[in-house]
């Protein structure tokens, strides 16, 4: 396939939600579906929450698209030096976490993807879910009678494309469908607490596998990656509306250390919301937020490192931090994880340094499997 019918792919996904946002647009302000700001993986989770420059696995439909591109085939024992074919790139992905348990309000994550390299598009294409559950809860007439319960939710459901187009560079776009229930319609009342919108991902990634800078080979060390994330039109509640949470995420990978049995890498992610908030509590709307949201103080940042000996058991740590401004957020994270046979396990946790904040031990469990 030509690079131009890659880039025809891309472009096409993208201008048929552009012809319908128009149906979907609403005005408003705050802030919704925070939880498409969740980290899905226990890895990247316990490497500080960072995965732009990474994304070399399944989980790159969330941190960047564009990684999805070099996820084409396997390079499996058995194939290595004979003249079999290695099978087309085929994974998925599985992740749980109990979501601020210090409220212990029953609430919990949940993500599932799975993607496979198709050679008839000379790419990889992935589909996800994540379903967020914000527990249960009881309605209550002004007088204080009970009238009855209901449960709340979250949920997102995308589809990704990503290709090289490039020599070492990877292009890659999601679509999502997102739904917030909230509540159910109140007696006297026809329309419920929920909203739907729809949004897209644009992802970059470089991975340059040769590279002179000054007579210094830098090939095959480093990575940097770019991803814009839920652009989409407003979701709207009952008689008010909310921006999606618009990001730019930007991340660096370098190699540290590689052999036979070692492999240390460290990696960074800046990333930005894209919300401008005015002063009546209305916000901006797309594209004037993309421009607009740049005047909001400060940004996100983390860092993160992993190693892995013999590619069998692997040790993360991570640190993340945001100014005050942004809500102060500031904590350790640390994690592990075990390869066996077609399986991937990974564990994170988060060591907040205040007392009592709400993501204080915050577990993350994730599972990969390969379908060679």
């Amino acid at each position: 396939m030509k690079i131009s019918r890659k880039l025809i792919i891309i472009a096409f996904a993208t201008s048929i939600f552009l012809a319908v946002m128009p149906d979907l647009k609403a005005q408003g302000g705050g802030t919704a579906v925070p939880f498409l700001r969740i980290s899905p993986d226990a890895r990247a989770s316990g490497m500080g929450e960072v995965g732009t420059a990474i994304a070399d696995d399944i989980n790159a439909i969330y941190w960047n698209p564009g990684g999805l591109g070099f996820l084409q085939y396997y390079e499996l024992p058995t194939t290595a030096g004979s003249d079999e074919e290695p099978p087309p790139y085929f994974q998925s992905s599985i992740a749980y976490s109990p979501w601020l348990p210090q409220f212990n309000a029953d609430l919990y994550y949940s993500y599932i993807n799975v993607g496979r390299y198709f050679e008839e598009l000379d790419g990889t294409v992935a589909c996800n879910f994540i379903f967020m559950h914000l527990g249960e809860f009881i309605r209550t007439a002004v007088d204080g009678r009970q009238l009855g319960k209901f449960i709340s939710n979250e949920f997102a459901l995308g589809i990704s494309y990503g290709a090289i187009v490039a020599t070492d560079f990877g292009v890659g776009f999601q679509l999502k469908y997102i739904r917030s229930n909230l509540a159910p319609a109140a007696q006297g009342q026809t329309t419920a607490g929920t909203g739907q919108s729809g949004s897209f991902d644009l992802g970059l990634l470089w991975k340059p596998k040769q590279l002179d800078v000054f007579g210094v080979e830098c090939g095959d060390i480093f990575s940097v990656g770019l991803n814009l994330q839920n652009v989409g039109p407003k979701m709207t509640y009952r008689s008010m509306s909310d921006p999606l949470p618009t990001t730019l995420r930007l991340g660096l990978a370098f190699k540290i250390f590689e052999d036979e049995f070692n492999d240390l890498k460290i990696a960074g992610d800046m990333s930005k919301l894209l919300i401008k908030r005015n002063i009546d509590g209305s916000s901006d709307a797309l594209p004037k937020s993309l421009v607009s949201g740049w005047e909001n103080p400060g940004a996100e940042f983390a860092f993160g490192l992993e190693y892995w000996y013999e590619k069998v058991v692997a040790g993360r740590f991570g640190y993340f931090t945001e100014p005050d401004a942004l809500g102060g957020r500031k904590y350790y994270n640390f994690g592990a994880g075990v390869r066996y046979s077609i399986f991937r396990l990974d564990f994170s946790f988060i060591n907040t340094i205040e007392t009592n904040h709400p993501l204080a031990n915050t577990m993350r469990f994730s599972m990969l499997v390969d379908f060679q």
